[in-house]
């Protein structure tokens, strides 16, 4: 099995703490110069170091388990199968040029970095009991043989470093020093002199970026190069360097300006309302930000206990992410799309091995964390791994990972979590997350602050719209929905939630490097009222090239999503279209869809024009309503693509093997160059037939504006009021001064209102309600009442970048 290179590093390993250190005694660590260093126990030793490399191997092998487990036999296999694979396939020949052949030439970084990585994978097959490699002199025999030769061949202190850094500075030193770890009984004190030696030549500083000194590491690099850096110190016993690699967590050398363990308020790093950002801009939680947490666990782990240990009360910062960053985008196990990036191209990666790969994370921050989070974690964790039958955590993880996660489903005082619910605005990364009990629903927005799309390196090559409010569906009876071939066959055109012309485009990201692409617009984000309802919103500026303008707004309520569009315009004379949804049936799916409860045939190729439709049903799925009727258009159709096709990444690139499946898609067409459009539909996630046809003709939720100066509803069952003002303006009797997102909710004599700047142009914004109210209940500090028969709120929104602020009312 190969991984992608993120993954390469968060599949790493893990293990409890409980088990590192009760686990067997570890070969003899090769003696090598020990420095001078003292702490406040006294003299570091030799056992120190060598306690650690014994911690650090079982956290790459799992440690001491039961071979004839059903569960640890099935990860045995895998190693196995992978590690057989690899070990037929590696050139031992005298005469050899590469590894692998189809790793040729050694020299190019892409081939020596994966070449260290296969090496890293035999490694642990040989230093795993139960493996067919297991403690076989011939293996080590050739893995040292084939270290000394990628190392004179390719990855020694005089190489240049040209190419894609990161294989020099991460992914070719951890798997390098892994390897170390794992056979470092039989290394020769020169070889490992030489091994050491090309670590301090590429990752000597866990802070710098080696190819570039001026440039401090942030986020999940900087994490890797740590790890990196602590295992370089161990093998070569020098504890500075251990003490460096802890210290990165923190950049005490910095001020903590680039802390792991501090909130950010720009670039790199976890957000204070839990958004996490890499590379500047893009939303990055669950790829980036998964091998981040791994990472830092892993780092925690390893280092707990020791001289070295990590003492920084900060590092909480890192417990509240996982509550804050991971559990509202991870959905019974699997990781949403929407925080993924370019890792949606990925074929060997995935929602559910990014959600695996997040869910070992917390289960070892777990070990080392307070008792009460760690609880909750593992009670969550329960719930995910018992929920997910598509894609079971036990196909996924390695064998520390299964460790940790059998451990936590074989304990009964550990009671599984019911999914978590309520609504999360990340507005540091252009991200909103509704969740309900059955469903869950999550935007992908974008603006000048975040990136539309991040391509590159030959991946994410069709990623053109899926920040333009690609709207992702999430059903507990379905999470294979977008995890089985979804993107090398979904109409890269018509992703769900979007309005796109229909002009051709170029393939994105076929150069050196990664790119990103920011619009122009600034408003992107929303409010969220007593972390159930909320209302997103989102001004759509084309790309490059495109003059296509709309202002869309999402309103998040206890069943339904009601999606509005207004001012939809464009003059390049391509057809431009509101895509309700597009949803795959799988390989062989042949859900019935019905329109006005008419059944529509079921044959491939079929598309359907209704011009006056009021509702529509996919079976499985749920209802989508199209208030007072709406010209619908409708394709059934097969689709057959490749992963090639949109990753052709040297270290990730999919195959060329066919793909095919089935979709049904949805959309409104609003014909060649419109001008100021519009559209209205609701989604009834899970809903049956009759229960949609009677929501379409009792509305239960009523829309009261749909313009370009305010877009608004009113569900009085719930007695919620909701609008997105694009600037001064009424609406549902509310008023408001300039634009806002405001959510008012009346009941029992009380009135929660939330308002925020999702574009953040404003300073202040004053509110002006449509009834009495007396008196203020609780507001937060930016918050000012002016009491009275139509009271008035005044919200100091400048600087709050875009979050929402809160009030309660007594009427």
């Amino acid at each position: 099995m190969q991984l992608n290179r993120r993954t390469l590093l968060a599949a790493g390993g893990g293990a409890t703490v409980s088990a590192v250190l009760t686990a067997g005694p570890a070969r003899a660590a090769q003696p090598g110069p020990a420095k001078d260093a003292t702490r406040e126990a006294g003299q570091i030793t030799d056992e120190d170091f060598d306690g650690l490399l014994s911690r650090a191997g079982t956290l790459l092998t799992g440690g001491a388990f039961d071979p004839a487990d059903p569960d640890f036999a099935t990860g045995l296999a895998a190693l196995d199968d992978a590690a057989d694979e690899l070990w037929r396939t590696l050139d031992r020949g005298e005469e050899r040029t590469a590894l692998w052949p189809d790793l040729s030439p050694l020299t190019d970084p892409g081939n020596f970095g994966q070449s260290y990585t296969r090496l890293r994978t035999l490694a642990t097959a040989w230093a795993t009991p139960g493996t067919a490699l297991s403690g076989r002199a011939e293996t080590a025999d050739a893995l040292l043989r084939a270290l000394r030769f990628a190392y004179d061949t390719a990855y020694h202190p005089t190489a240049p470093e040209a190419g894609n850094w990161w294989f020099w500075e991460i992914g070719a030193p951890r798997a390098l020093m892994d390897c170390c770890v794992l056979l470092r009984g039989r290394l020769a004190a020169a070889d490992l002199a030489d091994y050491l030696a090309v670590v301090d030549r590429f990752c000597p500083d866990a802070d710098r970026r080696t190819n570039s000194p001026t440039l401090s590491e942030t986020g999940a690099n900087r994490t890797d190069k740590a790890v990196i850096v602590a295992l370089r110190g161990l093998l070569g016993r020098d504890a500075d360097k251990v003490a460096a690699a802890r210290d990165a967590l923190s950049d005490v050398r910095d001020a903590g300006r680039n802390s792991l363990f501090r909130y950010t308020t720009s670039g790199d790093g976890f957000y204070e309302d839990g958004s996490f950002v890499q590379h500047g801009e893009v939303a990055y939680t669950g790829s980036y930000g998964t091998v981040l947490l791994g990472g830092a666990a892993w780092l925690l782990s390893l280092l707990a206990g020791s001289p070295w240990a990590v003492t920084d009360p900060e590092v909480s910062v890192m417990y509240e992410a996982v509550e804050r960053s991971f559990v509202p985008v991870v959905f019974d196990g699997l990781m949403m799309d929407a925080v993924r990036g370019r890792a949606v191209s990925r074929e060997r990666a995935g929602d559910h091995r990014d959600g695996a790969a997040a869910v070992a994370a917390i289960l070892l921050l777990a070990t080392g964390a307070p008792a009460g989070p760690a609880g909750q974690w593992r009670s969550l964790v329960k719930g995910w791994l018992t929920r997910n039958r598509t894609t079971p955590f036990t196909s996924l993880a390695d064998l520390p990972q299964l460790a940790l996660a059998k451990a936590v489903l074989a304990d009964r005082d550990i009671h599984a979590a019911p999914r978590t619910t309520g609504t999360f605005v990340f507005a540091d990364m252009d991200r909103v997350v509704h969740r309900r009990p059955g469903w869950a629903c999550a935007l992908s927005l974008s603006s000048k602050r975040i990136s539309a799309y991040e391509a590159g390196n030959g991946e994410n090559l069709h990623g053109w719209y899926t920040g333009d409010g690609m709207t992702y569906l999430y059903d507990g009876d379905d999470l294979g929905q977008y995890n089985d071939g979804f993107w090398p066959t979904v109409d890269p055109y018509r992703l769900p939630g979007t309005t796109v012309d229909t002009r051709p485009r170029e393939d994105l990201g076929t150069g050196a490097g990664t790119s990103t692409y920011r619009p122009s617009n600034t408003v992107a984000g929303g409010a969220a009222l007593d972390g159930r309802y909320g209302a997103a919103a989102m001004e759509l500026i084309g790309a490059e090239g495109s003059s296509l303008r709309a202002r869309k707004t999402w309103f998040l309520l206890d069943n339904t999503v009601v999606a509005l569009g207004a001012g939809i315009t464009a003059g390049d004379g391509y057809p431009v279209e509101t895509v309700i949804d597009n949803r795959s049936l799988g390989a062989a799916g042949r859900n019935r869809l019905l329109v006005d409860g008419v059944p529509q045939r079921v044959e491939q190729g079929r598309a359907g024009a209704f011009g006056r439709a009021r509702w529509a049903h996919i079976e499985g799925v749920g209802g989508y309503v199209l208030p007072g009727g709406t010209a619908l258009r409708t394709l059934r159709e097969e689709r057959t693509g490749t992963w090639r096709a949109i990753d052709t990444g040297a270290d990730t690139g999919g195959s060329t093997d066919p793909v095919t499946r089935r979709y049904l898609t949805l959309w409104l067409d609003h014909g060649p160059s419109p001008t100021d459009a519009g559209y209205a539909y609701v989604l009834l996630p899970g809903a049956s037939a009759a229960a949609t046809a009677v929501w379409s003709a009792s509305r239960p939720v009523r829309i009261v504006a749909n313009d370009s100066t305010a877009q608004a509803v009113e569900d009085r069952r719930t007695g919620l009021t909701a609008a997105h003002f694009w600037g001064p303006g009424t609406a549902a009797g509310i008023t408001a001064s300039g634009p806002a997102t405001v959510l008012v909710r009346r009941r029992g004599g009380r009135v929660s209102v939330a308002v925020a700047d999702p574009g953040r142009t404003e300073s202040s914004v004053t509110v002006q309600l449509p009834f009495a109210a007396r008196a203020t209940a609780r507001a937060d500090d930016t918050v000012t009442l002016s009491p009275g028969r139509r009271p008035t709120l005044t919200v100091a929104v400048g600087g709050s970048r875009g979050h929402t602020h809160h009030a309660e009312l007594v009427q």
